[in-house]
């Protein structure tokens, strides 16, 4: 479950919260992308990837029943919480246009991973 969790999850690691008058900047990033999530710490899946999309700066996943909030920011920034049930995991890097990566870290139960994201754009 934390695996799956965890995978599903850090796709949310495309948020960050941003201020509303940045939302044209943000569409720099709006498209479809496609994640690769990689645990290097803990006991969970290697490797992971996932199809999200980004719209006015939203991250949208229709994989699963994982709840998680953030946004893009103008530049770029990303930062996410994502939870289900008792598990939960964050996650922070950066976008460019065509690509971008950063780290996350997550728990559940007794149970802790952490490793590292890219993205690429897809469309």
């Amino acid at each position: 479950m934390i695996s799956r969790f965890l995978g599903a999850g850090v796709l949310a690691l495309l948020c960050v919260a941003a201020l509303p008058d940045m939302a044209s900047a943000q569409r720099a990033y709006d498209g479809n992308w496609s994640v690769l999530i990689v645990t290097q710490n803990g006991n969970c899946d290697r490797a992971y990837r996932y199809g999200v999309s980004i719209r006015n700066g939203g991250v949208y996943y229709d994989g699963g029943v994982v709840n998680f909030t953030g946004r893009v920011a103008a530049n770029g920034a990303v930062s996410v919480r994502v939870s289900s049930g008792n598990a939960f995991a964050n996650g922070t890097g950066r976008l460019s246009r065509r690509d971008g990566q950063g780290r996350w870290s997550g728990q559940s139960g007794g149970s802790r991973c952490s490793g590292y994201w890219t993205a690429e754009r897809r469309g």
